[in-house]
């Protein structure tokens, strides 16, 4: 299967639906009368249905076991027409359409063995995804061009005993979701030197400005201590969803000081320097944070 252990958990909808037309009117009137011998059409075929949503990882192999927190099944009739809807909810890492279309296959497959006995005529024309919520159709997307900085701050680095990969490989993080990387620098865990960059990425302009190291807790991880009291605004929840996504997949992500704060309109964050680590915190809260500055536009217009 494919992984999706880097995903997020997000609200998830999909709805599907299923065309079944008879040949006789005598047909839908057996089903609204409860007269198919069989049993109540649509109820027992909504049935089947919720066994159809349930099994469609045992019976598609790529398809990722999810739990279905929301399954509904409506029918409309309209003429010899049966329009069959399957509308699914999950909050998961991955969407429900596939599952959505199999409930609304099922349902017309059970619909077509309860009325074969009575019409010949039956016949299933066709099956489709309707609409789907969630995942990365409804990313956020950028609406004006952004530059941003990223700085690694490390001692071994800048004097040349280790080579970043962090900051590069977040680097082609922004760069995929079309953010502009302005400037990249590496310099040594120093206070004064991570004020002094920061204030000049400020004065620069750059919307969003990354230090990469130097929040563990050794004696010369200092970053934090660096930018907070620079920051105006704190942003408790992406320092929360840095954490929570980190932890998730490590529990060391418990010992990171990440700081994620406000200044002016430029938005600052203080991330591991691991690369696994810096990838997953900028994972954790883009593209979704991108928003913040559709915001910061609409209150300056």
């Amino acid at each position: 299967m494919v992984d999706i252990t880097h995903k997020k958990n997000t609200l998830r909808i999909a709805r599907a639906e299923a065309i079944l037309k008879v040949s006789s009117q005598a047909t839908i009137e057996a089903i609204e009368n409860q007269k198919v011998p069989k049993g109540d059409v649509f109820e027992m075929s909504r049935a089947a249905g919720l066994l159809g949503v349930k099994k469609t990882p045992e019976l598609l192999p790529d398809c990722h076991p999810l739990p279905i927190e929301y399954a509904g099944f409506d029918f409309e009739i309209n003429g010899l027409t049966i329009k069959i809807s399957c509308t699914l909810k999950t909050i998961y890492k991955t969407g429900v359409e596939v599952e959505a279309m199999h409930g609304a296959s099922i349902v017309a497959l059970n619909m077509y063995d309860m009325l074969k006995p009575l019409d010949q005529g039956v016949e299933i024309a066709s099956i489709k995804l309707v609409s789907k919520k969630g995942g990365k159709s409804d990313r956020h997307r950028l609406k004006s061009e952004l530059g941003s900085a990223v700085i690694v701050c490390s001692d071994s680095i800048s004097n040349g005993q280790k080579q970043d990969r962090a900051g590069k490989k977040v680097i082609e993080c922004l760069e995929n979701w079309k953010v502009k990387v302005l400037d990249y620098k590496v310099i040594p865990d120093e206070i004064d030197q991570i004020q002094s960059l920061l204030r000049k990425q400020i004065k620069e302009g750059a919307s969003i400005i990354l230090f990469i190291g130097g929040t563990g807790l050794s004696p010369r991880d200092q970053t934090p201590e660096a930018i907070t009291p620079l920051l105006e605004k704190r942003i408790p929840g992406m320092e929360e969803a840095i954490r929570k996504y980190g932890q998730d997949r490590t529990p060391y992500a418990a010992l990171s000081r990440s700081v994620v704060g406000m200044i002016g309109s430029s938005l600052v964050m203080a991330l591991p320097g691991s690369t696994k680590g810096a990838v997953e915190s900028v994972n954790a809260v883009f593209p979704e944070a991108f928003h913040l500055f559709d915001i910061i536009e609409g209150a300056q217009h």
